[in-house]
């Protein structure tokens, strides 16, 4: 998998400065944490959320929005979002606040 830089912009302008904010290469992309824990990242192939266990269904009914899978399993409160889904900017935003209010909550790591 590659970087998407376009979508690394669009999410960093999106999220903003926040305190505890931090960025990583992984994934095979590249990823913003929170006080050390993931939130949400990006590659050539989409937007990955962290939306928590149980909290994903609404965002699963959403189109071009599928569960995330990692080495051909599906991560429980992962979706990744295809292009048609993060270029709507209020379904963007909405995917984006409902990661933010999910891992604000989370202890710091």
């Amino acid at each position: 998998m590659a970087r998407d830089a376009g979508l690394e912009e669009l999410l960093k302008e999106e999220i903003g400065q926040r305190p505890g904010l931090s960025e990583k290469t992984m994934f095979g992309g590249w990823a913003l944490l929170l006080n050390g824990n993931l939130l949400c990242g990006a590659r050539d192939d989409g937007m990955l959320i962290r939306l928590g266990k149980g909290n994903d269904a609404w965002a699963l009914e959403q189109r071009d929005i599928k569960p995330m899978l990692s080495g051909g399993r599906e991560m429980q409160g992962w979706v990744r979002a295809g292009p048609e889904a993060y270029g709507n900017d209020m379904l963007r935003k909405r995917l984006l606040l409902a990661a933010l209010d999910f891992v604000e909550a989370l202890s710091p790591k």
